[in-house]
């Protein structure tokens, strides 16, 4: 079982930058593919980034490519999600989540998440 715990959330302006973290809990973060989705007021939730189980290998929906990277630290059992030039369509409540690749990826869903950060841009 894995335990999921957002941080780095805030406040940020337009074109500015923020590293949000997830620490995880439990012995088998590296059995795990894990991801980020966001839900914005009044809209569903969406997936936003997916790293492998290594690291080896990521993909990102099209709003954040090229803006957003997701990165893992198994040894510190840690998956992070730096994003650059924030757009205020960026801000939302940004979730981790883990599970095996194809269900992240291809499903939206998650066995696990964590409880969310807040994560605000403005004009």
């Amino acid at each position: 079982q894995v335990q999921l715990v957002e941080s780095g959330g805030g406040l940020v302006q337009a074109g500015g930058s923020l590293r949000l973290s997830c620490a995880a809990s439990g012995r088998t973060f590296s059995s795990y593919a894990m991801g980020w989705f966001r839900q914005a007021p009044g809209k569903e939730r969406e997936f936003v980034a997916a790293i492998s189980r290594f690291g080896s290998t990521t993909t990102y929906a099209d709003s954040v490519k090229d803006r957003f990277t997701i990165l893992r630290d198994n040894a510190n059992i840690t998956v992070y999600l730096e994003m650059n030039s924030l757009k205020p369509e960026d801000t939302a409540v940004y979730y981790c989540a883990a599970d095996h690749w194809v269900v992240i990826t291809g499903t939206g869903k998650a066995g696990y998440w964590g409880q969310g950060t807040q994560v605000t841009v403005s004009s």
